[in-house]
């Protein structure tokens, strides 16, 4: 307290300074209407500054809340969009909402090989959550496999950077269709095979999954072609794809249940027999 009394009587002429100052300044503000406007607008910028900062500090903090959130947006989003009649379709990616043909079910990547000759990644859920053998799997950019192996709460799921690895493609802009596979080489590249040579190929082309198997909806993302080259018979081009997923890197991941598939496998083994 002493301290406190030593400042002031020390310093009382630059204190009663400033004191009437701070009146003098009241007295101008209350007193005139254009200095009033301007103090209260220069103190409203300086408290939204403060506010803004705050808030920004909180939204940073939040982003995973968000990020949470706008994933399952996409989740429900997804599931519109693939039981469109057609991907280009605005009209239809919402008008069968209530009339899906795709089950979507957001999960998490908890492990993920990619430099291996056989890779697999496990996801976070599992037979609880209705996931079954041959579902596919794919993120907002593209295909990342075939679900492999389930147990009650996580499976495995086959990579499209397996030699096993099996997948019917097509070229976007036409109707040629091929077998997608992976030579074990680079994790930014997988290759199409057997594509006609009558095919029209240009560098930079979309290739996207073919629709004809009961895993993936027609039209979704896979890469463009990097190169090409005929194959030894001289009647099929061998396409080097650059993924659109880098695959070294997945986080979130959307499983695809096809709500007919057991109708669509009944009916090609009874044909089949």
């Amino acid at each position: 307290m002493q301290q406190i009394f030593n400042f002031v009587i020390k310093n009382k002429t630059f204190l009663l300074f400033l004191l009437l100052f701070s009146v003098s300044l009241a007295l101008t503000i209350q007193s005139h209407s254009y200095h009033r406007s301007k103090f209260i607008n220069s103190a409203n910028g300086l408290t939204g500054g403060i506010y803004g900062t705050f808030n920004s500090i909180g939204k940073y903090f939040d982003l995973e809340e968000q990020n949470k959130i706008l994933a399952d947006e996409n989740e429900r989003l997804r599931a519109i969009l693939y039981n469109s009649e057609t991907l280009n379709d605005s009209v239809s990616k919402y008008s069968l909402y209530g009339n899906t043909k795709y089950k979507v079910t957001k999960a998490e990547v908890y492990k993920n090989s990619y430099s291996l000759t056989n890779n697999y990644l496990t996801i976070n859920k599992g037979q609880k959550d209705s996931i079954r053998q041959d579902f596919g799997v794919i993120t907002s950019k593209g295909i990342v496999g075939i679900v492999d192996n389930t147990s009650k709460n996580y499976a495995t799921v086959l990579s499209i950077l397996n030699n096993k690895s099996r997948i019917n493609a097509k070229l976007k802009s036409t109707d040629h269709k091929g077998s997608l596979k992976w030579d074990g080489k680079s994790p930014y590249y997988v290759q199409l095979e057997d594509i006609s040579t009558f095919a029209p190929l240009k560098i930079g082309d979309t290739i996207e999954t073919g629709g004809e198997s009961a895993i993936f909806p027609k039209g979704i993302g896979i890469g463009t072609i990097e190169s090409y080259e005929k194959d030894i018979g001289g009647d099929t081009y061998t396409i080097q794809i650059e993924l659109f997923n880098d695959m070294s890197n997945i986080g979130t991941v959307y499983i695809l249940q096809n709500l007919e598939r057991q109708e669509i496998k009944a009916l090609e083994n009874s044909t089949n027999e």
